[in-house]
C-alpha cells in the first residue's frame, strides 16, 4: 500500500501521510511503514482535523481511569507530548510519544519522564515541581485505588529528593533522576505511569 492509499473520508477529510513524515517516522521510531500506516489511520479516526487536542486527549485518559481525576496528569503529559508547544499534537508527535512510552527502552522513559516532571523547562526538577506531578498521579489514581500509595504527595516528593538529590541542592538534573530510578525499580515504576 502506497501512502497515496492512505486518505481517510472522516468528514470529508482528503488527508494522507506525506512520504516525508512517513520517513521520518521509520527512521525515529521502532514502527515499520504498514504499522505506521495502521497507527495513522487510528489516529486520523479518532482526530479528523489531524490534530488531538486536549480536551480530547483527557477524555482518552478518563476511559483508563475512571474513577480518578485525570485532567491535571493529562495536562502535563500533553505538554511533554506537544514538542511545538503549538497546543495540539499531531500525528509525528503522537506516533513519537507511543513509540517511547510502549516501545522504549527504561532510559528512553525516563528521560520523557523527566521532561513531564520538568515543568517550567529550565532543565532541572525542583521539589514544587515533582510534588505537583506526585499529586496528579495520585488523583488520577482515584481515592479508593489499591494503587494508591498512603503518604502524601509532598512526603512522596521529600522522600524521593531524600533518595536522589546527591548534591543536596534542592534539584535534580537529569542524570540524578535516571541514576535514582534505574537503581530502584519501584521508583522507576511510579515515576513512569503509563511510560
Amino acid at each position: 500500500m502506497d501512502t497515496e492509499d492512505i486518505r481517510m473520508g472522516c468528514f470529508g477529510s482528503k488527508e494522507k501521510l506525506s512520504k516525508e513524515d512517513l520517513e521520518f517516522l521509520k527512521t525515529h521510531t521502532r514502527y515499520d511503514e504498514a504499522m505506521i500506516k495502521e497507527w495513522y489511520k487510528g489516529f486520523r479516526q479518532d482526530c479528523p482535523s489531524g490534530r488531538l487536542t486536549p480536551d480530547k486527549f483527557v477524555d482518552m485518559y478518563k476511559m483508563f481511569f475512571p474513577s480518578g481525576n485525570a485532567e491535571e496528569f493529562c495536562d502535563h503529559v500533553f505538554r511533554t507530548f506537544d514538542m511545538d508547544k503549538n497546543g495540539y499534537i499531531d500525528f509525528k508527535e503522537f506516533l513519537l510519544a507511543i513509540d517511547v512510552t510502549s516501545a522504549g527502552t527504561p532510559e528512553e522513559k525516563l528521560k520523557w519522564a523527566f521532561r513531564m516532571y520538568d515543568v517550567d523547562g529550565n532543565g532541572v526538577i525542583d521539589v514544587q515541581e515533582m510534588t505537583k506531578i506526585v499529586q496528579a498521579i495520585y488523583d488520577m489514581l482515584g481515592t479508593n485505588s489499591a494503587n494508591r500509595p498512603a503518604d502524601s504527595a509532598e512526603e512522596r516528593a521529600k522522600a524521593i529528593f531524600s533518595k536522589m538529590d546527591e548534591n543536596n541542592d534542592g534539584n535534580l538534573t537529569q542524570e540524578e533522576f535516571l541514576k535514582g530510578c534505574l537503581q530502584d525499580e519501584e521508583l522507576s515504576k511510579m515515576l513512569t505511569p503509563g511510560a
